[in-house]
């Protein structure tokens, strides 16, 4: 009777960790990870209130790579702006915005709130 409980009491110790051991090989061999090269990624996620968010990917459309900046509700995702990548996808060409005649506007600025 106690060899036969040792058995079950084994038998059960290993069903249970099971799941525990799957993960940790997954984990070390990198079985089950989605490749990088195709599909979609996650440049940046931007929380505007706890149900609302702007998300930007990246998705291989052909042979090019395509930034999508996505307006994410509970009721929809919207597609709020495109932008064709270019070679290198870690640096992204900002132009300043042209801000005619800066001090001016500022000393009717400051004249108005005075």
């Amino acid at each position: 009777m106690n060899q036969t409980s040792f058995w079950l009491v084994l038998f059960v110790v290993a069903f249970a960790s099971l799941p525990w051991l799957v993960k940790w090989v997954q984990r070390r061999t990198g079985l089950g990870k989605v490749p990088q090269d195709g599909g979609t990624r996650l440049i940046s996620s931007l929380a505007l209130s706890p149900q609302q968010r702007v998300v930007t990917v990246e998705v291989l459309h052909g042979q090019t790579r395509t930034r999508l900046v996505l307006g994410v509700t509970p009721q929809s995702i919207s597609c709020l702006h495109v932008m064709p990548t270019s070679g290198d996808s870690t640096a992204l060409a900002v132009e300043p915005v042209p801000t005619p005649d800066f001090p001016s506007r500022l000393d009717d600025h400051q004249r108005i709130a005075s």
